[in-house]
C-alpha cells in the first residue's frame, strides 16, 4: 500500500501476454470464492481470447506521457464488468521497452505494478531505456511492460474531487482535539465518498483487485504470452497474489516485494491499523539515525530529543502554518516519506535542518502544494481516488463510527505519528455509496509455480507478517528477508544478497532450497555539504 496525498481537509494517504487461441479458465475453487466469480471467470476467458486475437497496436507514446523512444505505448480493451463481457468496455493503457538481449536470451514480457492502489506502472520500461544497473541482467531476458490499472492515469481515470481543491492547504490537523474536530473530519469523509459517487459512480462497483487481476490476464493475452512473468511491489503484491490465485496456470514467474497480508480479515480495515503501529516504529528508526548524525543535522543527539523536536515543529505549524500552507497534515505527509523509504532519510532530515536554522523555504516547497502544477495535481487526485475506490470496493468496511473511534483512539495512544491521519484517509469507506464485495481467498491452486517473496523486516507500509502469511499460503514459495532493514520496496535497493537472487529467479528460474536471510543494504549517509555545515 502506498499513501501519497492528503484527503480533503482530512487525513493522509501515504501514500505495483499469452498465446492466441484457447486459454484455460481460472481455477474453479478460486472463482467460487468471489461473488459472481463463475460468470466473471467465463468473462475473463472470453476477454482474453479476444485480446489474444487483437494483440496490441504499438506506437510511439504521446508526448504528454513523458515516455521517450524507444518505449512504445498501446491499449488493451477489457470489460467493465467481467460477468458481462459483451457489455461496456474500457481501455487499459500499456507500454513496453524491448529486451536488450539476443533473440535466444529473450524470455517474454515482465509486467510490473508499483502499488497503491492507484499507482501507475508506466515508468517501469524506463529502467531499460535509462540503463538502470540493478536491472541490466533482467533487461536482457524480458521486455519490461508497464500499465495503468483500471481507473488510473490513462485507463478510464476516475476522480472524486476537484484536483486543485484536493491539494489546497493547509488542511485541518488530523489529530482531533475535540468531538467537534471528529465531526468535522467525518463530514469531510462523507463528502469525499459522495464526490466519488457523483464524479465516478458508474465505474466504482468494478474497481476491485479481482477485476484488475482479470485485466492483467487480458493484457497477458494481448501481449501474446502463454504465461505471465510478474513483479509487484506493495499493493502490487496483493494484486499478484490475487492473480496467482485466480490464474495459477497462467503464471510463469511471480515476484512479490513488500507484501500486503492477504488474509481476508486483514483486507483492508485491519491492514491500515497494523500499518499505523509499524509506521511509528519505523519513524523512530529514522529519528535514531538522525540523532546519530547530529553533526550534520543538529536536530538532537538522541531519538528522544529528535522526537521532541518533531513535536515542537508540529505544534508550531498547528499554531501558525509554515509559509501559510504547511500545517500538521502537510508535515505528516512529507515526513512519512522517511518512514517509507531510506532514500528519503537524508532529504527529509536536511529540509528539517534548514528550517530549524532559519530557512523555511525548503520545507514550504517540499511539503506545501504547487497549485501551478495542474497535471501533477490531477495525477495525485486520481491516485487518491483509486486508492479509496479499490479499498472500499474490495471488502465490507465497518459502518459504526463508534468502532472507528474506539480502535483509532486506542492505537493513537501508542502510535500517534499517523494513526488519525490514516483513519480519516480511509473513513469514506464507512459511507461508501457503491457495492462492497468480499476479498479473494488467496491460496495455492494447481499450476501455480514457486513464488519469490522479498521483504524487509521493519517495513512500515506492509509489515513483515504479511510476507509470512503469503509464504504460508503459496506452497513452495521462497522468502528472502532483509534483516534489520525497513525500506519499502526491497528490489529497488542495492543489496547484492537480494539482487543476485532476484536475477537468478527471473533469468534462470533458480530459487534457494530454503528461505534466506540477507544483511541490510547500506544505511544512508548525510551529504558532504550537510556534514561540512
Amino acid at each position: 500500500m502506498r499513501h501519497t496525498s492528503i484527503l480533503g481537509a482530512a487525513g493522509t494517504l501515504v501514500t505495483g501476454a499469452l498465446v492466441a487461441g484457447f486459454l484455460t479458465a481460472p481455477a474453479a475453487g478460486a472463482s467460487e470464492r468471489v461473488p459472481g466469480g463463475a460468470a466473471e471467470a467465463r468473462g475473463a476467458k472470453t476477454a482474453a481470447d479476444r485480446a489474444a486475437k487483437a494483440g496490441i497496436k504499438w506506437q510511439d507514446c504521446p508526448a504528454a506521457w513523458g515516455l521517450e523512444k524507444p518505449i512504445q505505448c498501446g491499449y488493451v480493451t477489457v470489460p467493465v464488468d467481467y460477468a458481462k463481457p459483451d457489455g461496456p468496455t474500457i481501455k487499459i493503457a500499456v507500454d513496453r521497452a524491448r529486451s536488450t538481449g539476443t533473440a535466444s536470451e529473450r524470455q517474454g514480457a515482465l509486467l510490473y505494478n508499483p502499488g497503491g492502489p492507484g499507482g501507475s506502472g508506466m515508468k517501469f520500461p524506463r529502467r531499460i531505456t535509462t540503463k538502470a544497473p540493478l536491472w541490466a541482467k533482467t533487461a536482457k531476458a524480458y521486455d519490461f511492460v508497464g500499465f495503468d490499472p483500471r481507473g488510473v492515469g490513462h485507463s478510464a481515470p476516475i476522480s472524486c474531487i476537484d484536483p486543485q481543491k484536493f491539494v489546497a492547504a493547509p488542511k485541518a490537523d488530523p489529530v482531533p482535539d475535540s468531538e467537534a474536530d471528529k465531526r468535522a473530519q467525518r463530514k469531510l469523509a462523507r463528502e469525499y465518498a459522495d464526490g466519488c459517487a457523483e464524479r465516478s459512480g458508474k465505474l466504482l462497483p468494478y474497481l476491485t483487485t479481482a477485476n484488475t487481476a482479470r485485466d492483467v490476464d487480458v493484457v497477458r493475452a494481448a501481449l501474446g504470452e502463454k504465461k505471465l512473468n510478474y513483479l509487484g511491489v506493495s499493493y502490487g503484491t496483493y494484486l499478484g497474489a490475487v492473480y496467482g490465485t485466480l490464474f495459477p496456470g497462467h503464471v510463469r514467474r511471480l515476484v512479490v516485494d513488500s507484501v500486503v497480508n492477504p488474509d481476508r480479515d486483514n483486507i483492508w480495515y485491519q491492514a491500515n491499523l497494523e500499518q499505523d503501529v509499524a509506521f511509528e516504529s519505523r519513524f523512530k528508526d529514522w529519528e535514531t539515525w538522525v540523532a546519530k548524525h547530529d553533526d550534520a543535522f543538529h536536530l538532537g543527539t538522541t531519538q528522544a530529543q529528535v522526537q521532541q523536536g518533531w513535536e515542537k515543529l508540529r505544534a508550531a505549524a498547528k499554531a501558525k502554518p509554515i509559509g501559510g500552507v504547511v500545517g500538521p497534515a502537510e508535515l505528516i505527509n512529507f515526513f512519512q516519506g522517511a518512514a517509507y523509504y531510506d532514500t528519503s532519510w537524508v532529504p527529509v532530515a536536511e529540509t528539517w535542518s534548514k528550517y530549524v536554522a532559519g530557512d523555511e523555504k525548503a520545507l514550504v516547497e517540499a511539503a506545501g502544494p504547487d497549485l501551478s502544477n495542474t497535471a501533477g495535481n490531477i495525477a495525485s487526485e486520481n491516485s487518491n481516488a483509486v486508492y479509496t475506490a479499490v479499498e472500499c470496493a474490495d471488502t465490507k468496511w465497518p459502518t459504526s463510527w463508534a468502532k472507528w473511534d474506539r480502535d483509532n483512539t486506542r492505537i493513537h495512544r501508542k502510535a500517534p505519528f499517523m494513526t488519525w491521519a490514516n483513519a480519516w484517509m480511509n473513513l469514506p469507506c464507512a459511507t461508501w455509496k457503491a457495492p462492497q464485495g468480499s476479498p479473494v481467498e488467496v491460496t495455492t491452486h494447481k499450476g501455480l509455480p514457486q513464488t519469490l517473496i522479498i521483504q524487509s523486516e521493519r517495513d512500515a507500509a506492509t509489515p513483515y507478517e504479511g510476507a509470512v502469511e503469503l509464504h504460508k499460503r503459496f506452497k513452495g514459495s521462497r522468502l528472502i528477508t532483509e534483516k534489520d532493514a525497513g525500506s519499502h520496496g526491497v528490489t529497488g535497493e542495492a543489496n547484492p544478497c537480494v539482487n543476485a537472487r532476484l536475477d537468478a529467479y527471473l533469468v534462470d528460474g533458480k530459487l534457494d532450497a530454503q528461505d534466506v536471510t540477507c544483511a541490510p543494504h547500506a544505511t544512508p549517509e548525510p551529504s558532504k555539504a550537510a556534514a561540512a555545515k
